[in-house]
C-alpha cells in the first residue's frame, strides 16, 4: 500500500553530484546481485551516450529501491535550467526532494529556479551537502547560503526547517553531522540518506478506494512492447486489461484497454497484475496517449490538470541538408524523414516546439542553446543529414510593446581574469546585479537578455582558457532594448570546391583563422576560416603553388600552418550569422553561407 512507498525526486545545479551519488544509493540497497555489472559501473543513471559525454543529466529517470521494507521511487532529474520540462514533470510524480549542493560552489541559479519548483509544489525538502572533502570545501559558508535561499523562496513558515545531511557521492558515504578530521577516511555509508527519506518525506496520500485515474508524465519505447505510458496512479488501483477512457490535452476522447503493468525495480520494469495509488507505474496498450494526458477507469472518465510547462525563449530553423555534399554521410536526407522523427520527438520533448514555415522548413522553439544543440547532436548520431540557421530570440507583444526574455547570468571566475568580464558584458548591455568573492575568485551576477547570452560561453571559454563556469536561468520577458553591436568579424569564403591545400591555407591564415586542416574537401560558399577584419573574403585554398625550375614538386619547401580552430556543435551555433547555416552530418558538421556563389550573394545584399 502506499504507506510503504516514498516518491523521491533528486534535484541540484549541474555538475553537484547528483547522479553519482544516486549510483551509490542504487548499488548499496542490495538493487543489483553481488556480480552485476552495474556495479563496476560509474553514472548508472546516465545511460544516454550524450549525458556521459557530456557530465549531464538530460532525461529524467525512474528508478526504485527496496530499504527495510519500503519502496522508495527514485526520479533523477537534469540540473541544467535548458531541460526544466523533465524537472516539471519529475515533481508532478514526486512527494518530497533531495536537493543535492556542491560543498565549494554552494547553491547556483540554477539550484534557485528548481527548488523554487518544488516549494510552489509544497514537496518537502532535504539538503545534501555533497563534496565535503574538496579543497576548497567551504560548508558553514554554504549552509548559511542555503538558509538563506529558504528564505527567499519559502512559502510556508514550515518550508524553512529541513534536515541537512553531509556526503560524499563518490565514495558513496554520508552523515548526519559534518564528521570530524578528514572525510574521506570517516567510515560511513548512505544510510542517514535512506533513514532520512523514509522519516521526512510523506508518504503518498493519494485514494486507492476510487476508480483508476493517472496523469502521463513521460513516455517510453521499446521494440517488443511499442509506447510505455509511465506517471503515478493518482487514484484507485491498475490493472491488466482495465477499460479506460484517454482524455486528452485538446480535450478529445478515446477509449483503450491496459494491457500489462509495469512498476519499477533497480533500474528495470517489472510486470504486475495491479498497483495501488500513489505508485509510480508504466502502461502499455494505448498507443495514441502523449505527455498531460489523462488515464482513467471508464466509469470516472475525469481528466487531471495538465503539466504546467514554461514557454520556450529560443528558435531555430532545421531543413535537410542542400548542400554538393548531400548524401555522403546520411541515411536520412529527405523533409519528411526528419518530420516524422521531429514530430516523435514532440511527444518526449514536453519543452519543444515545432512550426512548419511556408518555405518547408521546421521551426524548432526551446528552452536553450544546450536544449536545442543536444537535440540536433541527438539527430546526427542517428543518421540525418541537417542544415541549421543561427539561433534567434522568441520575442512577444503586448499593447504594441515588443517583449523578449531577459536571464539572470552568473559567472565564476578567476581573479586574472576579472578585466575580460567586464569588458564584455559591458557591450551585451548586461546590469551588474552583484560582486562576490567565490573561492580564489569573484561571482558576478548579471541580468540581461538572452540574445546577449549567443556567444557569449564560447568567446568567455577562450579568453579565460576555459576556467569560466557560466550558468543562465529566465527571469522574465521585458521591453526590447536597443540592437546589440556586430561583435564577430567577418569570414574566408571557399571561392572553389575540391581539396584544401597547404598552400591555400597558409594563404587563408595570412588574413585570419582557419577552421580546417589540409586535405579536407571543400566547395564553394564553405566557410572555412574567420577573417581577421569585418568583411567577408573569398579565398582559393585548393590553389597549390606554382611550380618553377628552382622549386619543384620534390623540393616544395615545408609549409608551417597554425592548428586549425576546431568548434564544437554549440560554438558553430554561437558562430554563424544570420546569411550564414551550419551544415551538420553524421560525420561532419561544416559552416556555409546560405547563398553559396558569389553573384547569389550580391543579389541577396542588393535585396
Amino acid at each position: 500500500m502506499s504507506t510503504s512507498i516514498r516518491n523521491v525526486a533528486i534535484i541540484a545545479h549541474v555538475d553537484h553530484g547528483k547522479t553519482t551519488l544516486v549510483d551509490a544509493l542504487l548499488k548499496q540497497s542490495n538493487t543489483f546481485h553481488e556480480k552485476a555489472e552495474e556495479l563496476t559501473q560509474e553514472l548508472i543513471m546516465d545511460s544516454n551516450p550524450l549525458e556521459r559525454e557530456r557530465g549531464i543529466t538530460i532525461l529524467a529517470k525512474n528508478t526504485a529501491i527496496e530499504y527495510q521494507g519500503v519502496k522508495i521511487n527514485i526520479i533523477d532529474t537534469p540540473g541544467h535550467a535548458d531541460f526544466g520540462g523533465e524537472v516539471e514533470r519529475t515533481f508532478n510524480m514526486a512527494d518530497g526532494c533531495l536537493l543535492i549542493i556542491d560543498a565549494q560552489e554552494g547553491p547556483m541559479p540554477q539550484t534557485r529556479s528548481v527548488l523554487r519548483k518544488a516549494l510552489l509544489l509544497n514537496l518537502k525538502v532535504i539538503v545534501v551537502i555533497n563534496k565535503i572533502d574538496k579543497k576548497f570545501a567551504r560548508v558553514a559558508e554554504v549552509i548559511e547560503e542555503t538558509n538563506n535561499l529558504f528564505l527567499d523562496l519559502a512559502i510556508h513558515e514550515n518550508q524553512l526547517n529541513f534536515p541537512i545531511l553531509y556526503a560524499i557521492g563518490r565514495l558513496g558515504k554520508a552523515f548526519y553531522k559534518m564528521p570530524d578530521g578528514t572525510p574521506e577516511e570517516a567510515v560511513a555509508s548512505v544510510e542517514p540518506i535512506f533513514e532520512t527519506i523514509i522519516k521526512e518525506i510523506p508518504a503518498p496520500t493519494n485514494n486507492p478506494e476510487g476508480d483508476f485515474q493517472m496523469l502521463v508524465t513521460n513516455l517510453d519505447y521499446d521494440d517488443f512492447r511499442g509506447r510505455y505510458l509511465i506517471g503515478r496512479v493518482h487514484r484507485g488501483m491498475a490493472e491488466q486489461n482495465l477499460k479506460v477512457t484517454v482524455m486528452h490535452k485538446d480535450g478529445t476522447k478515446t477509449a483503450g484497454r491496459l494491457e500489462k503493468v509495469f512498476t519499477y525495480q533497480g533500474l528495470g520494469r517489472v510486470e504486475v497484475k495491479q498497483v495501488f495509488a500513489g505508485d509510480i507505474i508504466a502502461l502499455t496498450g494505448i498507443p495514441e496517449a502523449g505527455i498531460s494526458d489523462t488515464i482513467a477507469d471508464v466509469k470516472s472518465p475525469e481528466a487531471l490538470p495538465p503539466i504546467a510547462i514554461e514557454e520556450p525563449t529560443l528558435k531555430i530553423t532545421v531543413a535537410p541538408n542542400t548542400s554538393p555534399f548531400v548524401g555522403q554521410d546520411g541515411k536520412f536526407l529527405t523533409s519528411r524523414q526528419i518530420q516524422e522523427r521531429l514530430e516523435k520527438e514532440l511527444e518526449k520533448n514536453v519543452s519543444l516546439k515545432m512550426e512548419l514555415t511556408p518555405q518547408g522548413k521546421f521551426l524548432l522553439s526551446g528552452r536553450g542553446e544546450l536544449h536545442l544543440s543536444v537535440l540536433i547532436e541527438t539527430l546526427r548520431r542517428e543518421g540525418y543529414e541537417l542544415e541549421v540557421s543561427k539561433p534567434e530570440v522568441i520575442l512577444k507583444e503586448e499593447n504594441g510593446v515588443v517583449l523578449e526574455p531577459l536571464e539572470e547570468v552568473t559567472i565564476d571566475i578567476p581573479k586574472n581574469y576579472a578585466g575580460v568580464i567586464t569588458a564584455e558584458l559591458g557591450k551585451r548591455q548586461a546590469k551588474t546585479v552583484d560582486v562576490l568573492p567565490h573561492v580564489d575568485g569573484f561571482r558576478y551576477v548579471y541580468e540581461m537578455p538572452t540574445r546577449s547570452l549567443l556567444g557569449l560561453r564560447s568567446f568567455l571559454m577562450t579568453e579565460t582558457r576555459g576556467t569560466v563556469v557560466l550558468n543562465s536561468t529566465f527571469l522574465k520577458y521585458a521591453p526590447q532594448g536597443a540592437a546589440l553591436s556586430q561583435s564577430r568579424n567577418g569570414v574566408l569564403i571557399v571561392a572553389e570546391g575540391g581539396i584544401a591545400v597547404s598552400f591555400g591555407l597558409e594563404v587563408a591564415q595570412g588574413r585570419g583563422i582557419t577552421f580546417i586542416p589540409p586535405q579536407t574537401p571543400v566547395y564553394e560558399g564553405m566557410i572555412i576560416g574567420e577573417n581577421g577584419r569585418a568583411e567577408d573574403i573569398t579565398i582559393n585554398v585548393c590553389k597549390a603553388r606554382q611550380l618553377t625550375n628552382f622549386r619543384t614538386a620534390g623540393h616544395e619547401y615545408s609549409i608551417q600552418l597554425a592548428p586549425p580552430k576546431l568548434m564544437t556543435l554549440e560554438e558553430a551555433l554561437d558562430f554563424i550569422e544570420e546569411d550564414e547555416l551550419l551544415e551538420v552530418t553524421p560525420k561532419n558538421i561544416r559552416l556555409r553561407k546560405k547563398y553559396l556563389t558569389r553573384n547569389e550573394r550580391s543579389r541577396y545584399e542588393k535585396s
